[in-house]
């Protein structure tokens, strides 16, 4: 087994005893790691788990919480491999999440969105964080479909519970009762508004957290479909898939 699975087994296994954020319980075990190598019970250094050497820029494209090297190259005048190295030295593998996007800052003039982003690229590329995992630790997914109707017949679709029988047919049935208990339970979700072209909710899933937004556009509205808290990586997919047949779903029975 490889040094980083083994460090993973034993995040995942404190999280689990100590409730712990998986970011959290990372820290801690690298700590007492360390502590042991000082104190000399590792009888041999273990495989680094933080790469010390700059990454080179990635060439994909940037996934969602994260910066590209080309937009942290315009806003900052550096690219991605700068502030790796900068947030190597900073420590930031055990520091944590939020004391090192503060590094970026506070201490380098680093803009608060671009300082977040380039701290979630860097997590990603050093192994700290999976892809699609937040700072907390959990993990999440958004999917998003346009179709041709206004943002009141979207949210008019969601509330009704004739409506929804019609395009929720052959979607998850856990998102048939999610939704249903959230407009038609003891507390009926409330839906905000902003104006004529935008609107938003929540409501819980199967333990984790929903948030639709619905936004007007030209040719009909966005529906961007958020779940975050989700319980591990091999629930991302999963929930990926359940939210596209919901949402295709809605866009054939609206006309699309």
């Amino acid at each position: 087994m490889t040094q980083q699975k083994k460090l993973k087994r034993a995040v995942r296994a404190r999280s689990a005893k100590t409730g712990e954020s998986y970011t959290a319980a990372r820290r801690q075990v690298l700590q007492a790691r360390d502590k042991k190598a000082e104190t000399g019970k590792v009888s041999a250094a273990p495989e680094p788990i933080v790469a010390v050497a700059p990454a080179a820029p990635r060439a994909t494209k940037p996934v969602r919480g994260e910066v590209s090297d080309e937009s942290a190259r315009k806003k900052t005048g550096h690219g991605l491999d700068h502030w790796f190295a900068v947030l190597d030295a900073f420590g930031a593998a055990t520091k944590g999440h939020t004391a090192a996007a503060a590094h970026l800052s506070k201490d380098h003039g680093v803009p608060g969105w671009h300082a977040q982003g380039i701290t979630v690229a860097y997590e990603r590329t050093r192994g700290l964080r999976e892809m699609h995992q937040s700072c907390a630790g959990d993990f999440q997914v958004s999917v998003s479909k346009t179709v041709p109707a206004t943002v009141a017949e979207v949210i008019g679709a969601f509330k009704s519970a004739e409506r929804r029988s019609a395009w929720l047919q052959g979607a998850d049935p856990g998102l048939i009762r999610a939704l249903k208990s959230a407009f038609s339970g003891d507390k009926p979700r409330e839906v905000k508004t902003k104006g004529s072209d935008y609107a938003w909710f929540r409501f819980p899933w199967d333990g984790s957290q929903v948030e639709i937004r619905v936004t007007g556009k030209p040719k009909g509205a966005s529906i961007a479909m958020d779940s975050t808290k989700l319980a591990g990586a091999e629930q991302v997919e999963e929930r990926r898939a359940q939210c596209r047949v919901a949402l295709e779903g809605l866009k054939r029975y609206l006309g699309g």
